[in-house]
This record gives structure tokens, C-alpha cells and sequence, in this order.
């Protein structure tokens, strides 16, 4: 009977990455229907609370979670050398970053606005310690692979531990925003019947967007 080689069994990331893709537009759609269609817009320092809210959810989902998740697939789904992977690596770190501190922005402004005391929920807690994190994280792969660029052997004993860490800071925004869609749920009477349905919709397919894009890390390249 003729073996067959074991490379013939390997299974590439693209299947993965295509879902990612889909489950991550679809995240993002859903979101802008719910916060568009039930919550009265999206907008940012105006004299509308809850349209200045709502910035916080969609500014979050897009940057730490969106473009994290595209920057984390990017050695997989860019074309190009290393180096070219590596910027478009650190480039989307740091657009996430920048909405993120938006999102964070009209968090705490609602707050202020509505007298709310801050930083009081599991969710608070988990999303700032993501951002937080993350920043670190951010900083700590600019200086280190990009510049001014440590010794070769600094980064290869640092790069596990740099892979490890963004897995676990992209799952904590991952279950930040989920418990965020669940503490919405449960402390607001207005999410009932189909908005429901689209907040629990919204948060599969985040979670779906979270497995997906993990498993393109642990799958290898197809060329």
C-alpha cells in the first residue's frame, strides 16, 4: 500500500483566515446596525450622551479587536518580505490603539457626563487592563524588532513571550467585549426581542472572529 507523504495532510491557515475575515465584517456590521438602528448613532464630544456612548463599543470592536485581529493575521495574509509583515504588523497595533483610546474617551466621558463612577465593573477592568497591556505590548515590540532593534539572540529569546502575550491581551479584549455586550444586556431595559437578537449575534460572531483568527496563528502559511 503507497504512503503518502505527511506533508499532503497539512492543513494551511487560509480556511481560517477566511473566516476570520468574515466573522470579523460581520461583527462590525452588526455592531453598526444595533448602535445605528436602536441606539441613535455613533458620534463623539457632542451634547448627545448616548450617541457619544455609543462610540465606545464600535471605536473598541474596530481597533483592539478588529485591527488587532489583522494585525496578528498579517504575516499570514500580507504579501511581501518579513520586514514588510512586520510594519504592517506594528502599523495596525498602533491604529488599534489610536481608536482604542477614542473608545476609552467616550467611556469616560459618558461617565462624567452622567455622574457614573468609573472603572466599577469586570468589564471595566478587563478592557482597561487590554489597553493597557497592549500599549506595553506595543511599545515593547518597537523597540525590541523594529528600533532601535535589539541583538538577534535578545529577540529570539523575546519572541515567544511576545506572541504569547498578544494572544492573551487580544482574548482579553475579546471576553472585555463580551462581557460589555452581556452588561449592557442585563442593566438596560431597552435590549429586548430582535435588539437582543443582534447583541447576541453580534457577540458569536465576535467570539467567532477571536477563534478563527488565534487558529491562523497555530496554522502555517499556504504559498
Amino acid at each position: 500500500m503507497a504512503v503518502k507523504d505527511g506533508a499532503s495532510y497539512r492543513i494551511s491557515a487560509t480556511p481560517a483566515i477566511i473566516v476570520a475575515q468574515l466573522m470579523g465584517v460581520a461583527s462590525l456590521t452588526l455592531m453598526l446596525v444595533w448602535l445605528l438602528k436602536f441606539r441613535g448613532g455613533i458620534s463623539v464630544n457632542t451634547d448627545n450622551i448616548q450617541r457619544d456612548f455609543n462610540g465606545h463599543p464600535f471605536f473598541m470592536l474596530l481597533g483592539l479587536i478588529f485591527l488587532g485581529g489583522q494585525a496578528i493575521m498579517a504575516y499570514k495574509t500580507i504579501p511581501g518580505s518579513r520586514r514588510t509583515q512586520k510594519f504592517v504588523h506594528l502599523f495596525l497595533h498602533l491604529m488599534a490603539l489610536g481608536l482604542g483610546s477614542l473608545g476609552l474617551y467616550a467611556a469616560f466621558k459618558f461617565h462624567k457626563d452622567t455622574k457614573l463612577a468609573d472603572m466599577y465593573s469586570l468589564h471595566s477592568w478587563l478592557g482597561m487592563g487590554a489597553f493597557v497591556l497592549y500599549g506595553l505590548q506595543w511599545l515593547l515590540a518597537f523597540f525590541t524588532f523594529w528600533f532601535p532593534g535589539a541583538t538577534m539572540m535578545a529577540r529570539a529569546n523575546y519572541l515567544p513571550w511576545h506572541a504569547f502575550f498578544g494572544i492573551v491581551i487580544f482574548l482579553m479584549a475579546i471576553i472585555s467585549a463580551e462581557t460589555g455586550l452581556v452588561q449592557k444586556s442585563f442593566y438596560s431595559d431597552l435590549i429586548h426581542g430582535s435588539q437582543a437578537l443582534l447583541v447576541n449575534f453580534t457577540g458569536v460572531a465576535i467570539f467567532l472572529f477571536g477563534i478563527a483568527t488565534i487558529l491562523t496563528v497555530i496554522l502555517p502559511r499556504a504559498y
